[in-house]
């Protein structure tokens, strides 16, 4: 098969490589199409895996069963899947307590052969948990591939309760950073004002439901998100970017007994500088978010294979994976939103 290798950081060469085998109990997947995540980026262009190549990354996968396990009936040859990446055991404190995203036996996909190949092998610790959805008929495989970014980003919308007539700013109009804009417009949001550094990604922002745009590097955005906002601050601050300062500076966005999530990860060992009296003081609750649990991962899927949720805005690039690294420079400078690879080229 054909499969996007990742030799180092920024080395990736998409090459003939020896097709995976079914596994035991478990099936093997044609991908049709594969989204590029931030974090597969990230991934590809760092050390991610400290001299570990190669490797073969991506996750958000859908495809069509190829092959089956032969004690498998509960799915066959032809069968449509989306498989999440994460498969939660349901058995753990974490996930009986409804917090299978902090599941304590959760699969190591990142040390698993990822999607960016012709074909993945599913193996039956995913099969037999949480991790494998059918996708309905009249549905596109590109639109099903959207479930994945979608969930962690709905999760953290239902966990701190973006609601009707909230404010709402998000910091960072990067893929997920519009994902969250689109999502707080859908549950009722009144108003989103979205904060960035680089003017042709907030100028895209405004299709999904922003309402005001503040570009950073030429206005104080505080100064900014209180003038829009009547000096009181927004309900909600949701922090989407890799930045220690956007952190310390979404503190001073959000209004009394507001809320602020730090979403994007920064850089392991960086530390944010936070005025703990001004939180004391003005009753602000800062949460940490990642994943998403068992059923928000199946109701963020739902919500992104139906009408409601507009695929055809966000998907802005559809590529063959032998263009992976442009897909990524893509990516990269802002001209893509969501880029989806399409592996199988030669069919």
């Amino acid at each position: 098969m054909k499969a996007a290798i990742m030799y180092g950081p920024n080395d990736i060469r998409v090459e003939e490589t020896e097709k995976p085998a079914c596994p035991k109990g478990g099936l093997l997947l044609k991908v049709k199409a594969i989204g590029l995540c931030g974090s597969d980026i990230r991934n590809l262009t760092t050390d991610s895996r400290k001299g570990d190549y190669p490797h073969i990354y991506g996750h958000e996968v859908v495809g069509e069963v190829a092959e089956v396990s032969p004690e498998i009936t509960t799915y066959a040859v032809g069968d449509r899947l989306y498989v999440y990446p994460v498969e939660h055991c349901l058995k753990c404190e974490a996930c009986r307590s409804g917090h299978s995203e902090n599941c304590e036996n959760a699969g190591d996909y990142a040390n698993r052969q990822g999607g960016f190949a012709d074909y993945l092998p599913v193996p039956p610790e995913q099969l037999n948990a949480d991790a494998v959805y059918p996708i309905p008929d009249g549905v596109d495989y590109n639109s099903a591939s959207l479930g994945e970014p979608l969930s962690s980003v709905y999760a953290c919308q239902e966990n701190v309760n973006v609601t009707l007539g909230d404010t709402v700013v998000i910091i960072g109009a990067g893929p997920i950073g519009c994902f969250h804009a689109q999502l707080a417009k859908i549950r009722g949001a009144k108003k989103i004002i979205m904060i960035e550094i680089n003017d042709k990604r907030l100028e895209t922002a405004k299709q999904f439901g922003v309402d005001h745009t503040v570009n950073s590097t030429k206005e104080d955005p505080i100064e900014a998100v209180k003038r829009l906002t009547g000096g009181k601050g927004a309900e909600k601050v949701i922090s989407a970017n890799p930045s220690t300062a956007a952190q310390s500076q979404a503190v001073f966005m959000a209004k009394k007994g507001g809320i602020i999530v730090f979403f994007g990860g920064v850089p392991k060992g960086a530390m944010t500088e936070i005025d703990s009296n001004y939180i004391h003081y003005n009753s602000l609750w800062i949460y940490g978010h990642y994943g998403a649990n068992s059923m928000q991962v199946q109701k963020s899927y739902e919500l992104a294979i139906s009408d409601a949720f507009p695929t055809e805005k966000f998907i802005t690039h559809v590529l063959p994976l032998s263009e992976i690294n442009k897909g990524i420079e893509l990516t990269r400078t802002g001209e893509a939103v969501k880029v989806v690879l399409l592996p199988n080229e030669d069919e």
